[in-house]
């Protein structure tokens, strides 16, 4: 919303003129006030009727019967209002309790739906647990499984190495048997072969022991033969006889010759048979050593593979038990897991009815909204009722309302009971409206629309004016000014104490009860926009208190040396236009609390006689709002002026000198202008002299356009300022009965680059 106008003057944005800062949204609750309407009920045709109607006199002129009539219309008007006020709390009573019948819903589905969430994480943590121990225990089994059976492979190739071993065992002990036999068996043959072997010698002996014989016996033949020879002739029968003999002798010795080759070659060939198996012996002797050793490393790794197999037959028995343990513990889980899926079949019955319960919740929460829906636009069409019968009973009191408010006596202005010059009529027309001024031998009586003693708080001040600050919101120029005497509690009826929430003035408050009622009011379609601009009068020349920059120079060239020169302007509409002037979009009331802190900060302030921090200028706060409704194509536009006056002060009293004495005269000449203002309208002059001051010209919407105006009279209880505080009552009286004319309703939506508007 930063725009340039044509005259030159530029729009800043909250964050160029506060430095860069944010600040968050705040509010503040609105007091709202309800009575008895006595039964009586009232149509809408009534209403219109009553609103329309014009009163008709008998006598123009005749104020008796003017005011009879008025009276008689506003008693009707006020029961009216009565009666919309009580239909109205029904209708909010109605919509906090459907709004609390929702909540209550809305909260137990809530919960319900958090219980039914938080039932269904507990039982899949615990299904999800059990299935992970289920899974864990499933993997240890498997592998405890696993660990079963390669050890009952590695015992079965065990027993298959052992088997092998016996079976090799039993082959070499076979074997070794075998060999033992075949040793045997060759022992015995080669035995048997010695045995032969010695016949054979024996034979040998024999057969050379024959053949000696048969050489004897030769030797013996030849000597016989010799012998014989002698006995040649005797004995040639016996030699012939002997020759055959011989030949015989010597085919026998052939034969036994023969016989004795053939020995020698069976000998020759036993010998080599012999040899053979003295060979064969060594090698099997050679093959038992081999076996035998074969057969001692065979029985010690037997023996080692029996420990072993001792060794994996005990872990056997103990992976036996301890499957046995596993299968007890998965039995077990199995158990528990047909529980818990028997819990979760019992809490998904429980879910199903949770859910039948929820989907009833749900319909009686959408017949709670069809309600709560139809209620709150019987609220919007009551709010515009009540904005019409506001506006127009405010009409009827008058455009000026006047509040007069006294404020405690301070610690130095202790008086007695006796001394005391402000006193309170108890009468019933003249309760909380009526005050009495005693001067010495006189007694003054005035009547305001209200009169707040020093006892009221802040609170209750800003409770009566809050309906006039909705109006700004309804599209209406509404003025609140502070007017009386320096000291009296202007500006602390306007700004408050900082620092205090207790003590918070109306700006603050009105403030807050805006931006909390443009939030309360976006559900029926009101988007507001607002700008905020601040400046002061002081020696009759205009400073802008949300400058940029602003610094001592500045300020002096505002004094005139050379600085900007403020103009004022008014259009056809009414409005006010002021040149150059800073603008401040703002969206919440914290930006505007710092905006009037920093103009606090800027503001011109001295010390005099009678106040500490006395206010030696006017100060006047715009916030210029825009609003549309999207739903009813509805604009408006209002301005909400809120001003706090300069004290009013008699020199011999402030000892002001100096340029306290201009700040004085400048003051006391702009609240001159404004009485002759006051003088004229009451009067009803022709001519009404806004010219005179730059304060009266700034204010001649609110004093003589279309602006619902309000003003604050302070007074001070101090019996030396009862002379100033009477001229304030008088004053003060004369602006109540004012007659301005009737406020109009701004319904025309502000163009982009539009300056802001006093009035």
């Amino acid at each position: 919303m930063v725009g340039t106008a044509k005259n030159g003057r530029v729009r800043h944005a909250f964050s160029v003129v506060n430095g860069g800062q944010e600040l968050g949204p705040s509010s503040a609750p609105v007091s709202n006030a309800g009575s008895e309407s006595g039964g009586i009920e009232f149509t809408r045709e009534d209403v219109d009727a009553l609103l329309n109607e014009r009163p008709k006199r008998k006598d123009r002129f005749s104020l008796k019967e003017k005011c009879e009539t008025m009276s008689e219309y506003i008693k009707r008007l006020k029961l009216c209002i009565k009666w919309f006020q009580e239909l109205e709390e029904s209708y909010l009573i109605g919509r906090e309790k459907l709004e609390n019948d929702v909540e209550v819903s809305e909260r137990q589905r809530d919960e319900m739906g958090i219980l039914l969430k938080n039932k269904e994480e507990e039982l899949n943590s615990i299904i999800a647990e059990l299935r992970k121990n289920y899974a864990s225990l499933q993997e240890k089994f498997t592998k405890e499984e696993l660990d079963k059976m390669a050890a009952m492979e590695s015992l079965a190739s065990e027993r298959e190495a052992r088997l092998e071993i016996e079976r090799s065992q039993n082959s070499l002990s076979d074997e070794h048997g075998r060999v033992q036999r075949e040793l045997s068996s060759a022992t015995q043959k080669i035995t048997s072969l010695n045995d032969m072997y010695k016949r054979l010698q024996e034979y040998i002996a024999s057969l050379q022991q024959y053949n000696s014989k048969l050489h004897n016996d030769l030797s013996t033949v030849e000597e016989d033969f010799k012998r014989v020879e002698k006995e040649k002739v005797s004995m040639v029968e016996n030699l012939s006889m002997l020759r055959g003999q011989l030949s015989v002798s010597r085919q026998t010795q052939d034969d036994a010759i023969k016989q004795r080759d053939a020995l020698v070659n069976e000998v020759a060939s036993l010998r080599m048979e012999l040899q053979q198996v003295r060979d064969d012996r060594d090698r099997h002797k050679l093959q038992v050593q081999t076996l035998t050793a074969e057969y001692t490393t065979y029985k010690e790794s037997t023996e080692k593979s029996s420990f072993e197999v001792d060794n994996l037959k005990s872990k056997y028995t103990k992976l036996e038990v301890r499957c046995l343990s596993q299968t007890d513990q998965i039995r077990t889980l199995k158990d528990q897991l047909m529980i818990a899926e028997e819990k979760v079949q019992m809490s998904n019955l429980t879910t199903l009815e949770t859910r039948t319960e929820y989907e009833g919740q749900k319909k009686l929460i959408s017949e709670l909204q069809t309600r709560l829906a139809d209620a709150e636009f019987k609220l919007i069409e009551g709010e515009m009722l009540r904005k019409k019968l506001h506006n127009t009973i405010l009409e009827l009191k008058g455009n000026i309302r006047v509040f007069c408010r006294v404020r405690p006596l301070l610690a130095d202005e202790d008086v007695s009971t006796e001394g005391k010059v402000i006193s309170y009529p108890t009468s019933m027309d003249a309760l909380g409206r009526g005050i009495d001024l005693v001067q010495p031998g006189q007694k003054h009586s005035f009547t305001f629309d209200r009169v707040f003693m020093p006892e009221i708080s802040q609170e209750d001040v800003f409770e009566d004016i809050s309906q006039l600050v909705q109006s700004a919101l309804d599209g209406y120029k509404v003025c609140i000014f502070a007017y009386g005497q320096t000291g009296s509690g202007k500006t602390y009826t306007m700004m408050g104490q900082p620092g205090d929430p207790d003590q918070k003035g109306l700006i603050p408050r009105s403030l807050e009860q805006i931006f909390k009622t443009r939030q309360s009011l976006q559900p029926q379609g009101w988007k507001y926009e607002m700008q905020v601009s601040m400046l002061e009068i002081y020696n009759e020349t205009i400073r802008d208190l949300l400058a940029p920059n602003r610094s001592s120079s500045d300020m002096l060239r505002e004094n005139g040396f050379g600085g900007k020169q403020y103009t004022i302007k008014h259009d056809a509409n009414g409005n006010t236009l002021v040149s150059d002037l800073t603008i401040v979009d703002v969206r919440t009331a914290k930006e505007v609390s710092y905006l009037l802190e920093r103009a606090a900060h800027s503001r011109s302030v001295g010390k005099t006689q009678m106040n500490e921090e006395s206010s030696r200028s006017h100060f006047v706060f715009t916030l210029r709002i825009s609003g549309v409704n999207e739903s009813t194509e509805q604009q408006v536009q209002g301005v909400l002026n809120l001003i706090d006056l300069a004290g009013s002060e008699r020199l011999s009293k402030s000892g002001s000198t100096g340029d306290r004495l201009k700040e004085t005269q400048a003051i006391n000449k702009s609240l001159s202008s404004l009485s002759d203002v006051i003088f004229a309208l009451a009067k009803k002059e022709d001519h009404v002299p806004f010219r005179n001051s730059k304060l009266t010209y700034l204010l001649q919407p609110c004093l003589g356009g279309d602006s619902k105006t309000l003003m604050f009279v302070n007074i001070s209880p101090d019996p030396s300022s009862a002379g100033e505080s009477l001229c304030s009552l008088r004053f003060a009286s004369r602006v109540n009965a004012c007659d301005i004319g009737v406020p109009r309703r701004q319904t025309n939506m502000r163009p982009p680059d539009s300056r802001i508007s006093y009035g």
